[in-house]
């Protein structure tokens, strides 16, 4: 495994292969454990499930109010 330098801010860059090990992306949260051994271990924090999907965050709000069929007639081209 790749050996990192803490800058001067205290911060690392976690390597890609962990990253992608542990589907790690922009704005992921992890946490570090110190486990009985000593170890430290990285994990990544698995969201909490609210009731909500996880994609409602990402969701807009329409602006624009057109009928459902309006917007099939931009769709379709007629």
């Amino acid at each position: 495994m790749k050996t990192v330098t803490l800058n001067a801010r205290g911060q690392v860059t976690i390597p890609k292969q962990v990253r992608d090990f542990l589907s790690l992306g922009p704005g992921s949260e992890v946490r570090f454990e110190i486990n009985r051994t000593g170890e430290v271990v990285i994990r990544p924090v698995v969201a909490k499930v609210t009731g909500r999907s996880p994609l409602a965050k990402l969701r807009g709000t329409a602006t624009v109010r057109m009928s459902t069929e309006e917007i099939m007639e931009l769709t379709r081209g007629s």
